[in-house]
């Protein structure tokens, strides 16, 4: 466990008579009951980690099978690294001057490399067996970074979403490339190369408008726009999906819920009333918010991630079907570990619901409001498998009441 705060903290077992010595596993621990459907899975919370002792949020999760590393990006604008299997802090990145807004492992050919973007109108590229920025791409203090995204023909593009313009850098000599400054009016929330077809680029944006830019050859933005999808309201988190990931996948600002066949620019689900729907797909609270869409490729399958806020998850299943019901029962709880907003979502290599029954393996991982990062088992939880979970973490300190962050 990570130290370095004023309190050290004690894993014990709650509501246990007899505590294990500090060198055996903390004995197991019931993290709640909950009411649904025999068809939804309960998974269990293996461990819980307080990354900060304070009231700082974990914003993003991101991890490298390579080096068995995790990462977290925290509101105290720094970067910190744990192992995955066993929780054990490893050490942090700092340098950022302002939030950081996204986190990725995706730098060619450098396992040990992760980048992040910030408010600070940098992209940096850190060293996770030195902990040092090794790299820093500048677009000016007055150019937010709010996404990023590696891609091209060649594999050698950057880009970067920021005030309403889209920058393109050769990874390889730190130059800029391109500015793509007339398609969007608003700040650039999300950009994505295309995973089977590296040199489209899909930007999204507040002012309601997802854009496809071909990125081969010289780039000019009047010849190089191919289509612009018009969402109608203030984009949030865009991604791929589909067997040949010739879908897109729209969460917004509102929390309403869109897909599109990105090829031909044409929306084929519209859900307006997401967080309606998926309430009365559980007997569970009201869904709040969404947190992020996972898509398992194996089952061809799309979940929107609702969470409630108090810090519960449900994976509800997503069906090109308005009319018979767009969104499905909840096919997996995640309970116990948050008390608070969930801000981030980040599923282990290969993770499927549809396969949980299987795989006795590490599900995922969660962060949020309340600063923890939460390891879920893919076991369900029953009366002969109990999970645990600090004491110093189910009784918090009084916490102050934080608005969520916008990326604008």
């Amino acid at each position: 466990m990570e130290g370095g705060g004023d309190t050290a903290m004690e894993v014990e077992a709650e509501a246990s008579p007899s505590l294990p010595e500090a060198s055996g596993s903390p004995a197991p621990v019931p993290v709640g009951s909950v009411a649904s459907s025999s068809t939804t899975r309960r998974l269990g919370l293996r461990n819980s980690i307080q990354t900060n002792f304070g009231d700082d949020y974990v914003f993003q999760i991101d991890s490298c099978q390579e080096i068995s590393t995790l990462a977290v990006s925290l509101s105290t604008n720094a970067l910190k690294f744990y192992s995955p299997a066993t929780g054990q802090y490893l050490g942090e990145c700092t340098g950022h001057t302002g939030t950081i807004h996204e986190i990725s492992f995706s730098v060619p050919s450098s396992p040990q490399v992760i980048c992040s973007c910030s408010a600070d109108g940098t992209v940096r590229a850190w060293d996770t067996r030195s902990f040092k920025q090794i790299s820093l791409l500048n677009g000016g203090a007055s150019n937010e970074m709010f996404s990023f995204s590696f891609g091209g023909s060649s594999g050698n593009l950057l880009a970067a979403g920021s005030n309403s313009q889209v920058l393109l850098w050769d990874w390889r000599s730190s130059k800029q490339i391109a500015c793509f400054e007339d398609s969007h009016m608003d700040d650039v929330t999300q950009v994505r190369f295309a995973p089977n077809q590296q040199s489209k680029l899909i930007s999204a944006a507040v002012d309601g408008l997802v854009c496809l830019f071909d990125t081969d050859g010289d780039i000019d933005e009047d010849n190089n726009l191919l289509s612009v999808m018009n969402v109608e309201t203030s984009v949030a988190k865009v991604g791929f999906y589909g067997n040949t990931y010739q879908k897109l996948w729209c969460l917004t600002h509102i929390e309403t819920l869109s897909t599109w066949d990105w090829n031909d620019g044409t929306r084929e689900l519209n859900v307006e009333d997401a967080r309606s729907l998926a309430t009365n797909k559980w007997s569970l609270d009201h869904v709040d918010y969404f947190v992020d869409c996972h898509y398992s490729l194996p089952d061809d399958w799309l979940w929107v991630i609702g969470g409630t806020s108090a810090g519960t998850l449900g994976y509800f299943p997503v069906k090109d079907d308005p009319e018979g019901g767009a969104i499905g029962s909840a096919e997996a709880v995640l309970e116990g570990g948050h008390t608070g907003v969930v801000r981030t979502v980040h599923p282990a290599a290969g993770s499927s619901l549809e396969s949980l029954g299987q795989n006795r393996g590490i599900f995922g991982w969660t962060g949020g409001e309340d600063g923890r990062l939460c390891c879920w088992c893919s076991d369900d939880v029953t009366a002969t498998k109990k999970s645990w979970i600090s004491t110093s973490l189910v009784s918090r300190v009084e916490k102050k009441t934080k608005s969520r962050h916008q990326p604008y």
